[in-house]
């Protein structure tokens, strides 16, 4: 095992250094240091060596070039069991450095700040950081590559029991890091820049050309949809928007592979809404949902959407859950396993989960901000894993533009009332796995027909889920009839209008039927399919 006698020091995130390099100090280790970190480490009492004084050459335009020099990278590069390597470094008076202490410029910070401009994103661009990595780690037999802090304790640990030396074990797993730590940069610089409006012009498109994901695991799961697969969590670092991934658990349970992919789609609908709203999520889909003018009021409504389905679901709201909601979430007969929100009172938190025994197992999940459609990543993209692939397209962030909405039937003009409601079914509808209709009445789901193979199928099943509750209900579907048969269920059922994106070549018998049935129908010229 190589023994440490130098080390090299210069970090932007200055977590745990002080003392990290203290006891390095303590064991003999010559430290060599740069900029900002040197003065720190001197200030704390531990003593450096600056490194204009290692190289003999000064820190210069701007701090730019400090450790592009050869008394570095031949220190690192170097093969210590290679005579010609060891002799050049004694020809030209290159020491060797045994341990590189490096974490990169903050460039996915730096992208976060609200109105950055491009010149501070590209001075945040490190290059001697990311030169020392891959050199240390391309060479880790002979030098230890350390970009974690969290590493501080353990690599201390190993160099006290090992005689000042890292096993080559260890070393190794370090480059492994360091090398996916470097990877990961420059893809999120390369992302960025990307998608800069004059580099899209030049492209001639928003789509990327090329696709690389970039995500770090937040936890391991208990298993994936079923206990035979294993599964994961992994998260984007550079997404700032309030959303499942950075939400903050409060407590209960460890979250499912299944529970994320529920909260996920909860939240989404509940970002839809400026009023309080309220969502009931079983296996994807919103079995219940509502709005209101406070929350208790629109969770109360949604949960009677379907109460039978109801039982062990997913909850998502877009207002701070307060004392009131959490006496509605937990009556008598009601079993939910996991919430989203903004936030919670803390009295209502308390309530969630000491009220009803499945409370001690509740996952609350804390947002911490309100979302809405037109605040979210217009940019990102919705992705879908098939076999050898990946489908990449833009986020479904529409519903219908109000002005282009058509009614196509002879009826009256529907009251404002009624459109609200054609405009809450079809928002639903476009949560809802294809195929899919909704009835909605007075800002609640009636009733929801999901994933069926056929239009007509849908149908009847939200039918037979609203009962006696669809009559005076409004209709959405994510696409156009092909036949009238829909249109003749509804109006057997009571419903009173229906909103569909329109563009059928048999649209005029689908209006027929409308009119017949005194239906009022609108088109949208706008589909939702959810595979």
């Amino acid at each position: 095992m190589e023994k440490i006698k130098t080390a090299l020091v210069s970090v932007s995130d200055k977590t745990g250094i002080d003392e990290f390099a203290m006891e390095l100090s303590k064991l003999g280790v010559k430290i060599i240091s740069t900029g900002g970190t040197a003065k720190q480490l001197m200030n704390s009492g531990v003593k450096v060596v600056e490194i204009s004084e290692h190289t003999g050459f000064p820190e210069m335009l701007d701090g730019r070039v400090k450790t592009l020099h050869p008394k570095i990278h031949g220190g690192l590069l170097a093969v210590r069991s290679n005579e010609a390597h060891v002799k050049a470094m004694e020809e030209h008076g290159i020491t060797g450095i045994e341990l590189v202490v490096v974490n990169l410029y903050p460039f996915e910070k730096t992208i976060q700040k609200p109105g950055v401009s491009l010149e501070e994103v590209i001075e945040n661009i490190d290059i001697g950081g990311p030169s020392m990595i891959r050199s240390a780690a391309k060479n880790h037999k002979f030098v230890a590559v350390v970009c974690d802090p969290g590493d501080y304790c353990s690599i201390i640990e190993e160099l006290k029991s090992n005689g000042c030396a890292l096993s080559d074990d260890f070393r190794f797993r370090l480059a492994v890091k360091a090398f996916n730590r470097t990877y990961r940069y420059d893809r999120v610089i390369a992302k960025y820049l990307g998608a800069l409006p004059q580099f899209a012009d030049k492209e001639g498109g928003a789509m990327p050309v090329d696709i690389s994901i970039d995500m770090e695991m937040k936890q391991e799961l208990r298993y994936g949809e079923n206990p035979h697969q294993m599964a994961s969590f992994y998260v984007d670092k550079s997404v700032n928007e309030p959303c499942v991934a950075n939400a903050e658990v409060l407590g209960g349970k460890k979250l499912s592979f299944n529970n994320i992919i529920d909260l996920n789609a909860a939240w989404e609908i509940v970002c839809e809404f400026d009023k309080p709203a309220a969502i009931v999520i079983k296996h994807t889909n919103p079995c219940g949902a509502a709005f209101a003018a406070d929350l208790a009021t629109a969770f109360a409504k949604a949960y009677e959407g379907d109460p039978v389905s109801a039982f062990g679901c997913i909850l998502g709201f877009n207002r701070k859950v307060d004392v009131a909601t959490a006496e509605k979430i937990t009556e008598p007969n009601h079993f939910v396993e996991a919430i989203i929100a903004p936030d919670y009172e803390e009295e209502a938190v308390n309530i969630l989960t000491t009220k009803r025994k499945w409370g001690e197992n509740l996952r609350l999940l804390k947002t911490g901000a309100s979302a809405n459609a037109s605040s979210m990543d217009k940019t990102a993209f919705d992705m879908k894993k098939v076999g050898g692939g990946l489908l990449v397209q833009e986020r479904n962030l529409e519903v219908y533009e109000d002005g282009k909405l058509e009614f196509v039937t002879n009826c009256n003009a529907p009251s404002k009332d009624i459109v609200d409601d054609l405009k809450f079914a079809f928002i639903i509808c476009k949560h809802v796995k294809s195929n899919s209709i909704v009835l909605a009445k007075d800002g609640a789901v009636t009733g929801v027909g999901a994933g069926q193979m056929s239009r007509v199928d849908s149908a009847e099943l939200a039918i037979k889920k609203a009962g006696d509750k669809a009559k005076g209900s409004v209709m959405a579907s994510d696409a156009f009839f092909p036949f009238r048969d829909t249109i003749d269920l509804m109006g057997k059922a009571g419903v009173t209008a229906v909103i569909q994106p329109g563009g059928s070549k048999r649209d005029d018998e689908a209006i027929e039927a409308a009119n017949e049935h005194g239906i009022a129908m609108a088109f949208t010229g706008i589909r939702h399919f959810k595979h």
